[in-house]
């Protein structure tokens, strides 16, 4: 009997880094946010792909009418989260509140997939700093073990000043800076240790 694939590592709240080789086109040159990270597997965000649509417009269309304190929202992007159900948002935030559907990450960093955030932040304004994608990353037990052995991605302990802070144009090369690289030096042909 064999025993589900155990992580050595837990990638919660920290950043992969696509390298330079990355071939599949959902992730080549991605930042992705890792938000869960267990033995059953992974999820994560791509949080430096912003798509042509903005907030204005996602609220159009699941019918939430932004009121005066939520339309600071209205010209911020929407991005592509990643390739699995491209047709859900999902909100990365600071903790402000209590919704339906919630992961806490970090101390500091949920990410929320129910519509009553939305409805908060067309209201209140709150949360007040906010990632909105449609869709996610996801990987099966294993598979994110995997590509790390294969050099797919670096990895780097999370700072929440890159995903609220940081124009998205400017989030990669500042991760690669967590770790003290520039992107452009990377090789796009990486050995093995």
């Amino acid at each position: 009997m064999s025993s589900p694939v155990e992580t050595s590592v837990n990638l919660t709240h920290h950043f992969l880094i696509a390298m330079p080789a990355m071939v599949d086109p959902n992730f080549a040159r991605t930042l992705t946010y890792v938000c869960e990270h267990n033995a059953e597997g992974a999820l994560g965000i791509v949080v430096n792909r912003p798509t042509d649509m903005d907030l204005g417009t996602l609220f159009e269309r699941v019918d939430i009418r932004l009121e005066p304190g939520g339309r600071g929202f209205a010209a911020l992007p929407v991005y592509y989260g990643g390739p699995v159900q491209t047709d859900r948002g999902f909100v990365l935030h600071r903790p402000s509140g209590s919704w339906q559907s919630t992961i806490s990450v970090a101390e500091d960093i949920a990410l929320t997939s129910s519509r009553d955030i939305l409805q908060s932040m067309s209201e209140s304004g709150e949360p007040g700093e906010v990632l909105v994608t449609l869709g996610y990353a996801g990987w099966s037990a294993g598979q994110i073990e995997w590509e790390l052995s294969q050099n797919a991605w670096l990895t780097v302990a999370a700072d929440p000043r890159i995903l609220f802070d940081v124009p998205p144009e400017e989030r990669l090369p500042a991760a690669m800076q967590l770790l003290g690289i520039d992107f452009a030096s990377l090789s796009e042909v990486a050995g093995h240790a």
